[in-house]
């Protein structure tokens, strides 16, 4: 059964990505624009294109998203939703965001995916399986110094949060060969999964960014440690990594 969740995953985050593909570079309908955010009509209708195709064959299921949340929350299994992982970049026609699916059942994710609609990868991955790029397995970086690794840098959307990630992009700056802020959480977390990074990290982020990935992660090989944060419900700290490098504290 969890092969056909698993298919029900990548089947909706493609038809989602082609709805975004469709209307990237394209006028788009703004619902709420903030210092540091911007939410769009089509954040609303990429999840709810998801959700009907995953109730419409688990109608038992809860859906937990970004754009909301449908059925019994209480349910054993429950969707974890980023209809558009990346919003600012996608509004600004930066063609890098994403697509996060991900299953849990009761408490522990089973199915992780994660779509890039602009250049058509997708990531895969159910607990206990090999994760996958495209259908060819992928694992971690293998490297070993902090001064060879590529290490990408969350920024939430409140000024408290901003403040609180300087210091720390300061100090990976002065360490790491180089150092990302590239707008798409999922996709930095992905990118950990298949080596591209060797480490992502942010104070305060949404289950829904980070739920596909921490799954691939932890199944290409790396590390990953979640921490509910202090002050604000719902968020968390995240630390994804190889596995193989010490960061700084």
């Amino acid at each position: 059964m969890i092969n056909t969740y698993l298919e029900t995953a990548e089947e909706a985050a493609r038809a989602a990505g082609g709805l975004l593909r469709t209307h990237f570079g394209r006028p788009l309908t703004v619902d709420e624009n903030h210092a540091h955010d911007i939410k769009l009509e089509l954040d609303k209708r990429s999840q709810t294109l998801i959700e009907s195709l995953i109730l419409g064959r688990f109608p038992g299921h809860a859906i937990y998203g970004e754009e909301g949340i449908r059925g019994d929350q209480d349910s054993e299994f429950q969707w974890v939703i980023d209809p558009i992982d990346g919003t600012v970049n996608f509004f600004y026609s930066v063609p890098h965001f994403a697509i996060s699916i991900a299953l849990r059942q009761a408490g522990e994710i089973i199915v992780g995916v994660i779509y890039d609609p602009m250049r058509d990868e997708i990531w895969s991955v159910v607990k206990g399986g090999v994760p996958m790029l495209n259908g060819k397995e992928i694992h971690v970086s293998e490297r070993t110094a902090l001064g060879e690794a590529i290490v990408s840098v969350g920024v939430a959307k409140s000024i408290d949060s901003i403040n609180g990630s300087l210091p720390l992009f300061e100090k990976m700056v002065r360490s790491a060969k180089k150092c990302r802020m590239m707008g798409s959480a999922s996709l930095d977390i992905a990118y950990v999964a298949c080596g591209r990074l060797d480490a992502y990290i942010e104070g305060a982020i949404s289950l829904w960014d980070v739920a596909a990935g921490i799954l691939l992660v932890e199944a290409a090989g790396g590390s990953v440690k979640l921490t509910p944060h202090a002050t604000q419900p719902d968020k968390f700290s995240i630390v994804a990594k190889s596995g193989k490098i010490e960061l700084p504290s």
